[in-house]
């Protein structure tokens, strides 16, 4: 096990952008508790924002910045990687510190499980030398191994310290909270009261366990809710391809603030097409609390005005169970194109359980349904 404060040293680096990650939580707590969030750590909308901003302090300093993600941003990072940062392009070195979800032979979700085959042949093909850090690696022999990668970021690569479970320990716990008092869970729950038959896409982590639980007490079945367990950030365009070919049917889009903001410009594409068949819900905590709640820049934000500028006809805005279940009664009587956010609390239970279908069978279910 690494101390956070010896594993930052070791890397040199002062600068630091990042999107948070479960495995990398001492890290996030770190960083967050020396630096808040400023000129020197970045909570970025995605990996490949993070990517660019990280290209910015380069071009900027001289210095080589840090980028912390899960291995299943490196799709998302991708794009920067190799026609903007490879040595064939600009040459500019980057240090990524990668959450390795899904490792072989380790038991993890679903939608981490191919990713976490692929990372680290995945950064091979794109150019990238890594080390793996496991919970017995000495501070150490990191230092030797990192001290092997430095002539490739002299000579203008990046390298990735690709990073095991329990490896990074950090002694604080950070508390991250906001002033709301309405939860999440209680939100699904007015939701899912005046859904009805219509069908549900819900956003990726605890939204998406949430909504599995809620139906399991309700007892009503999972065959109306396609559980986007990956794919963060692309639920509300799932639905919206969704709703403009079965326009029959009410469709609804749960998604979370770090989810929205990740690929924002969807928002942009649903005004355009503006289907009247989609209500969009955003619930904001202002954090991404599925993988230990560091703050997102959504907090302050308007999104149901940004909504409006965007095209949604309708779009509202409530941070209170009464003020929610008016809206829900008057978007249930629209034909149009609807956006409501629910400022929430940062909240959720600790017993939270997870779906015990694979996603071919929620595929599946859900396509029957849709078909019925």
């Amino acid at each position: 096990m690494i101390q956070v404060s010896h594993f930052i040293e070791i890397l040199g680096s002062k600068f630091f952008v990042g999107v948070p990650d479960s495995q990398l939580q001492a890290l996030c707590n770190y960083l967050y508790d020396t630096y808040g969030t400023g000129v020197n750590h970045i909570i970025a909308a995605n990996e490949g924002n993070c990517t660019a901003i990280a290209a910015g302090y380069h071009l900027a300093t001289g210095k080589v910045p840090m980028v912390y993600m899960q291995n299943s941003g490196i799709g998302n990072a991708l794009n920067p990687i190799v026609s903007l940062l490879n040595p064939k392009v600009y040459g500019i070195p980057c240090i990524f510190v990668v959450g390795w979800r899904g490792e072989p032979g380790v038991r993890d979700e679903p939608q981490h499980v191919y990713q976490g085959e692929i990372t680290i042949s995945l950064l091979k093909e794109i150019g990238i030398p890594s080390i793996v850090l496991e919970e017995n690696t000495s501070e150490k022999t990191f230092a030797e191994q990192f001290a092997d990668l430095k002539p490739a970021l002299s000579n203008g690569n990046s390298v990735a310290i690709v990073i095991k479970k329990a490896v990074l320990h950090y002694e604080k716990s950070v508390l991250y909270k906001n002033d709301y008092t309405f939860c999440r869970e209680e939100a699904l729950k007015r939701i899912a009261c005046v859904c009805a038959n219509d069908v549900i896409v819900s956003t990726t982590g605890k939204t998406s366990r949430e909504l599995w639980e809620l139906r399991e007490n309700m007892g009503s079945g999972h065959e109306r809710d396609f559980l986007t367990v990956g794919s963060m950030g692309h639920a509300s365009s799932i639905a919206l391809g969704l709703a403009l070919h079965t326009p029959n049917k009410r469709v609804w889009c749960i998604d979370g603030d770090g989810a929205l903001l990740m690929h924002m410009g969807s928002m942009a594409v649903i005004g355009q097409y503006s289907p009247h068949n989609l209500i969009h819900i955003v619930i904001n905590n202002g954090a991404h609390e599925s993988v230990g709640g560091m703050p997102t820049v959504a907090a302050p934000l308007h999104l149901d005005e940004i909504a409006s500028s965007m095209g949604y006809s309708y779009a509202v805005s409530t941070d209170s169970s009464a003020g929610l279940d008016r809206i829900l009664k008057e978007v249930v009587q629209r034909e149009e194109l609807r956006f409501v956010e629910i400022k929430a609390a940062i909240a959720s239970r600790k017993d939270l359980g997870r779906p015990t279908i694979p996603p071919s069978e929620n595929k599946s279910n859900f396509m029957a349904f849709i078909g019925e």
